[in-house]
């Protein structure tokens, strides 16, 4: 086994350690984790089956291995920042509902200190 393949496989167990960690200490919802754990996962897979991105560049007929790497990063980054833009929209919208309705109640307990 090459020395890269040895430290990206420490490397990558090292991450998921701090994955784990991150998710005990509430800082990291379980749903935004398993994204990280499966790019990780693969990451893993490849650093053992060093021939495994020869096999699926020739199966998609792509010239070059690393530019599959790339390929499917881009597109699973793109994928990911719809579903945070989503999220963010979603959070935006119930912000604005959430802050009118402290403003009629604000405007309600004041009416109702008056009188």
């Amino acid at each position: 086994m090459a020395r890269i393949q040895i430290i990206t496989i420490i490397i990558n167990f090292i991450f998921i350690g701090y994955i784990s960690r991150l998710i005990v200490k509430g800082k990291l919802r379980e749903e935004y984790a398993v994204v990280w754990i499966v790019i990780t996962f693969f990451l893993v897979l490849f650093s053992f089956w060093r021939d495994g991105l020869d096999f699926f560049s020739k199966l998609f007929g792509v010239a070059e291995p690393p530019n599959l790497v790339f390929t499917a990063f881009i597109f699973l980054i793109m994928i990911y920042l719809l579903h945070l833009s989503q999220v963010s929209s979603k959070m935006q919208k119930s912000i604005t509902k959430l802050t009118q309705e402290i403003a009629l109640m604000k405007e309600s307990a004041e009416k109702n200190t008056k009188n």
